[in-house]
């Protein structure tokens, strides 16, 4: 897997897809600083993992979720090494039986395709139908890492950047939940 050196604060060279500009135009904008990398597409979480060790942070694993209605839709920021049960999450959220959201889903309401669900998809959730759930060493780390609505860059930011400026723009709050 190919992954660049770390660059602090510098966007990728070249035409950048639509959603992946956004990302890097709000950031700029809210004045967030960050340390990226551009790989090969780093779409699974051991691919994540190469790219963890160029940016000196776990990126998280971000899952897609819905109630079995598809009416309610979960965004959870997790360690990457964390186990997953859904039983356990359920219980802790209210919510019935979850389950991994439809990918369309995914497109339309956080314009990120499969592989790249990430906390800075939610600037396109302008209605609010997506609830961002941080699981609580996530949310307590110093550092949190993600893609830019694109799984061929990752970032690495100031997780009180994200909780104290992102989300207040975005008009997202974080629900934090034990896995």
């Amino acid at each position: 897997m190919t992954i660049s050196e770390r660059f602090h604060d510098i966007r990728p060279e070249g035409e950048l897809l639509p959603q992946e500009a956004a990302a890097f135009d709000l950031l700029e904008q809210l004045g967030i600083e960050y340390d990226r990398v551009t790989s090969d597409p780093a779409d699974t979480m051991e691919k994540c993992a190469a790219v963890s060790e160029v940016l000196g942070v776990p990126i998280c694993k971000n899952l897609f979720l819905c109630n079995r209605q598809k009416t309610q839709f979960y965004l959870l920021a997790m360690g990457p090494d964390k186990p997953f049960h859904t039983k356990d999450l359920s219980h802790q959220i209210g919510s019935a039986r979850l389950s991994f959201a439809p990918e369309a889903s995914l497109w339309e309401l956080l314009r990120c395709t499969p592989g790249s669900a990430t906390v800075l998809g939610l600037m396109n959730d302008t209605q609010h139908q997506v609830r961002l759930l941080m699981e609580r060493e996530v949310y307590e780390s110093e550092w949190f890492s993600c893609h830019p609505c694109i799984c061929t860059s990752s970032l690495r930011l100031k997780t009180t950047d994200v909780l104290e400026k992102f989300l207040p723009h975005t008009g997202h709050e974080v629900t934090v939940v034990d896995l």
